[in-house]
């Protein structure tokens, strides 16, 4: 090649080798970021809800459904038969004891007492000159002027007149009892039913639906089971005349009816399904309580004092048993198996396992692993220095 060739070829070599050059520089730097935005990054710590373990006191109670029962349901008939002159309540009334629920026609025992107080005075003059005759016949014996026997039959007809007028005051008295039935009067105090029978209609003692039925609701009883393992806690409690709270709650047991005390259990146990009977009393003086209703009942048989206590949400369970995830102080947590006491709501009693002060987690149970790297988040009670209990 001819030198003058050769120069002119040189400058675009040169332009060549600083191409590459560059292109090859600036892929380096592209691969070697490329690499760096593609390393793995450690994850954020897992977000958290806590709770701290807490030491107060804690109830022992027994929960079973029951029925509320009237201490009294009574079906109201009529002791005289007449027509039903007037009904004096109205479908769903209170009524209290002793108060006019109707009346029956009156005349027909009206007119029956006047015979009997006719037949009285009557049996009454009899007797009445059956014993001046004793008298007379007394004085004539003593003077021999009759017979023993006279006297003698004179004295049986003053006793047979003595009885036939005691008779007859228990016909006035019978006759005065049935007018007073003609007036239908309330057994006790309580709530009225569904009318059975209309003014007009012709009652009688025999007829078997009777007039109207009365249910007692002040005070009201519930009637639930409990097992029997729990009978000697309740008998001693008892025994002792404590007062063991009773609570009614709605189906869903959250929203408490109403409260009321244990008033007596049952003489036997039921052998088919190992419990006992156990009835209690409540004053009822909102009506909430109704007839046959359902309801649940909480009974409290004690009071564990200076517990443990956690939120029971916290409190997990596997294979092996019961367990929480305990919070360290360089915000991991860790596994910790615990026996679980009672529980009462939302709290748990801790047996053994934690003491108070520590802190646990109460959420994120599905991604919560043992050793685990947490940002731990207190509940808005414990931010603001409340307490549950």
């Amino acid at each position: 090649m001819s030198r003058a060739r050769l120069r002119r070829w040189w400058p675009w070599l040169l332009v060549l080798v600083a191409v590459g050059g560059g292109a090859a520089f600036t892929s380096r730097r592209y691969a070697l970021a490329r690499s760096k935005a593609q390393a793995p990054r450690s994850p954020p710590p897992l977000v958290v809800t806590v709770a701290t373990a807490s030491q107060g006191d804690i109830g022992v109670h027994l929960d079973g459904l029951g029925t509320v029962t009237p201490i009294a349901t009574v079906t109201v008939k009529t002791r005289v038969d007449g027509q039903l002159m007037s009904v004096d309540y109205r479908e769903g009334q209170m009524v209290r004891q002793g108060e006019v629920l109707a009346e029956i026609d009156p005349r027909p025992f009206q007119a029956v007492l006047v015979q009997a107080e006719g037949q009285y005075r009557r049996d009454l003059a009899t007797l009445k000159g059956a014993r001046v005759d004793l008298v007379r016949f007394r004085n004539l014996y003593e003077r021999d002027a009759i017979q023993k026997q006279q006297l003698d039959d004179q004295v049986a007809l003053v006793q047979q007149l003595e009885g036939t007028v005691k008779f007859d005051e228990g016909q006035i008295q019978s006759a005065k009892v049935n007018l007073v039935y003609c007036r239908i009067t309330s057994p006790v105090s309580g709530r009225v039913g569904l009318r059975l029978v209309d003014p007009g209609n012709i009652v009688q003692t025999t007829d078997t639906t009777g007039l109207v039925m009365i249910t007692q609701l002040q005070p009201m009883t519930v009637v639930f089971s409990v097992a029997e393992d729990f009978l000697p806690q309740i008998q001693e409690q008892i025994r002792l005349g404590h007062k063991l709270p009773v609570l009614a709650l709605d189906r869903a047991q959250q929203k408490q009816i109403t409260s009321g005390e244990v008033l007596t259990l049952d003489n036997q146990i039921d052998t088919t399904t190992g419990t006992v009977k156990v009835k209690a009393i409540f004053p009822n003086d909102d009506l909430a309580l109704f007839p046959n209703q359902f309801v649940n009942a909480r009974l409290l048989v004690d009071v564990h004092r200076r517990a443990t206590l956690v939120p029971a949400a916290a409190v997990q369970r596997n294979a092996q048993g019961a367990f929480v995830y305990l919070v360290k102080p360089d915000q991991t947590v860790s596994l910790q198996p615990v026996s679980v006491g009672t529980t009462d709501a939302d709290s748990a009693e801790i047996v053994k396992g934690l003491n108070p002060g520590d802190v646990i987690a109460t959420d994120n149970f599905d991604k919560l692993q043992d050793g685990i790297h947490i940002s731990p988040q207190r509940t808005v009670a414990e931010a603001s220095g409340g307490s549950t209990r």
